[in-house]
Formats: structure tokens, sequence, C-alpha cells
């Protein structure tokens, strides 16, 4: 099993497992998002052009590595919630539901391989350089 996920991680590009990392590490994403936060970055500028993000993702579902799934991750606006984001709710011009990326099965081990051997170290030397 080990063997498989070493020669799957060997046809992965540098973004494929940082896309991989970060779902592993924060959870599941849409790709505009990926483009900005990608590995905790944070801001409104993409760090990574989001047409490549885009088709990285799609890569990685034909990997079978990640799958698609539409929806909210947030939960419905109940009674207890402030009243004006009860009517952004209910506002028919809002978008639509966003489609997320998460990990499959087989893409969590993978993730998790990269995450520890590729991605985590490389986070510690970055901050030790800077210290």
């Amino acid at each position: 099993m080990s063997n498989d996920i070493n020669a799957i991680i060997s046809q992965l590009t540098d973004l494929e497992k940082k896309i991989l990392a970060h779902i592993y590490h924060y959870g599941p994403d849409t790709p505009w998002l990926l483009a900005r936060r990608l590995l905790g970055a944070a801001g409104w500028r993409p760090v990574v052009p989001e047409d490549e993000v885009e088709r990285a993702v799609q890569r990685l579902v034909q990997l079978g590595l990640l799958q698609e799934f539409r929806g909210s991750l947030k939960g419905k606006v109940t009674s207890s919630v402030k009243p004006w984001l009860k009517v952004k709710q209910r506002n028919p011009e809002r978008r639509g539901r966003g489609i997320y990326y998460d990990l499959t099965k087989i893409g969590k081990k993978v993730a998790g391989e990269v995450w520890k051997n590729y991605v985590r170290p490389n986070i510690k030397k970055m901050r030790n350089n800077q210290s």
C-alpha cells in the first residue's frame, strides 16, 4: 500500500500536493478559497492563480483523490441570529450553494503522507528561518 501511495505522490505537482495538504489540515474548501487561503495564507488576493487551482483540483478529482459536493458547510439561518442574516438567507439574488472539495478515502491516505513528509517539514524550516 505504501508503494501505491508513493507512486501517486510522485505523479503530483507541488500545487496539487499543497491542495491535498490544505484540505487534509484545514478541511473542505472551494477552489476560489483555496487560491486565497492555501496552507494558511490570508487575504483577498489569490496566492496562486485561480485557474491553476481549478485545473489542479479537477485533476485531483480525476485521480480519485478529491470528491465534489455541493452545498454550504454552515447551518441554515435560525431564529436565534440577527434579523439581517435572515433577509440575506431569503434573498433569491444571492449566489447558489458552493461546490466544495473533500478528500476521498485514498485521498486522505495520500494527503496524510504529503502533509507529514512534504509540507510540515517545510513549514518548520520556514518558521526557523524567520526566527
